[in-house]
């Protein structure tokens, strides 16, 4: 008699287990998990064509296709329009993972302080 409620309290043990399932169908094994690809933004910026350092000079031959100042030129053919290096540079990155250059001329007219994003003229602000 013992041995019958020792298999019956394992019964109802292993009974309130399978309640506390929410599944219909028995476990399967599991499937592995892909991992997500990275964002590019993690990986940085894409660029196209040469970049200014923090030095003001570029870090390799612009193709030199710019004839104006204007949005949308390269960061090295400002410098190749301008004729002479930049005063300051200051190259980071934005929380959206992208390059952000701020370029300054000092003028005998006075600044000229130029953005670039992700190698590309954005505005120019001539106080």
């Amino acid at each position: 008699m013992r041995k019958r409620v020792l298999s019956s309290v394992a019964f109802v043990a292993l009974g309130l287990a399978a309640c506390g399932s929410t599944r219909s169908a028995p476990p399967s094994a599991a499937a592995p998990v892909a991992a997500a690809p990275a964002p590019s933004a993690a990986l940085g910026p894409v660029i196209d064509g040469p970049v200014l350092g923090p030095d003001g000079r570029c870090t390799g031959t612009p193709a030199g296709t710019a004839t104006a100042i204007e949005p949308g030129i390269a960061e090295c053919d400002l410098v190749r329009l301008k004729g002479k290096p930049a005063t300051d540079v200051l190259v980071g990155e934005s929380g959206k993972g992208q390059r952000e250059v701020q370029v300054l001329y000092s003028e005998p007219g006075g600044r000229e302080l130029y953005f670039f994003v992700n190698n590309r003229l954005d505005r120019v602000v001539k106080p």
